[in-house]
């Protein structure tokens, strides 16, 4: 699904990825560990598309990410790609519903089908019940599972987690845990995800781990 070739990248005078190879398969879920500075998150943005690399190469699903414009690449992320943040990024002035459904919303989708798929995922991630509720009067972990449901409303090839239970305490840690696993039981998806939780990182299928620039 994803195939990432001598990935580099210097910020300043500063080698920040140094030749990284790296590929993903559908319905994997791959953790990336490693120590602070070691190029972890840097290289998740570039795997995302949210940044774009010095020099290597980039594929997902068989397309060359160079060969788009920014705004093919903004409309091919929006679609294929996922995110979720240490820090959930909800919108404060809007409802549980509407900021798991503003990827939707912005690629000018708003119709039966959306809330279909909005009430399924809300269901899947037991957050129904807060449906319309804004951000501030969520728990933690009600506001980390609607961003992950936000994620997965465009049903993306891909989600990209940046240490997603950083911000969590144990309990929703873990119950964060074992939702990505359960999600790629029932809807086949794939994740990457960054993280210093060492029991995520063990969870995973596959655990690539990072120093100076390099994978090990």
């Amino acid at each position: 699904m994803l195939q990432a070739e001598n990935i580099k990248k210097s910020y300043g005078d500063l080698p920040v990825l140094k030749g990284i190879n790296v590929s993903i398969q559908k319905s994997e879920i791959v953790s990336i560990v490693g120590s602070s500075g070691a190029g972890k998150s840097t290289l998740l943005h570039i795997l995302g598309t949210l940044d774009q690399p010095d020099s290597g190469s980039l594929a997902i699903n068989n397309k060359l990410i160079a060969s788009f414009s920014q705004n093919q690449l903004a409309a091919f992320r929006n679609v294929e790609i996922g995110f979720v943040f240490q820090f959930h990024n909800l919108l404060p002035e809007f409802t549980t519903y509407e900021n798991i459904c503003m990827p939707a919303f912005i690629r000018g989708e708003n119709n039966g089908a959306l809330k279909n798929r909005a009430d399924k995922l809300m269901k899947l991630l037991n957050i129904t019940n807060r449906k319309n509720h804004k951000p501030s009067q969520l728990s933690g972990g009600e506001q980390q599972r609607a961003a992950v449901a936000r994620a997965l409303i465009n049903d993306p090839s891909i989600v990209f987690a940046d240490e997603p239970s950083g911000n969590l305490d144990s309990v929703n840690a873990k119950e964060l845990h074992s939702l990505f696993f359960n999600l790629r039981e029932s809807l086949g998806q794939t994740f990457v995800i960054v993280t210093h939780n060492e029991e995520l990182a063990d969870m995973a299928d596959r655990k690539i781990e990072m120093k100076d620039g390099m994978i090990l």
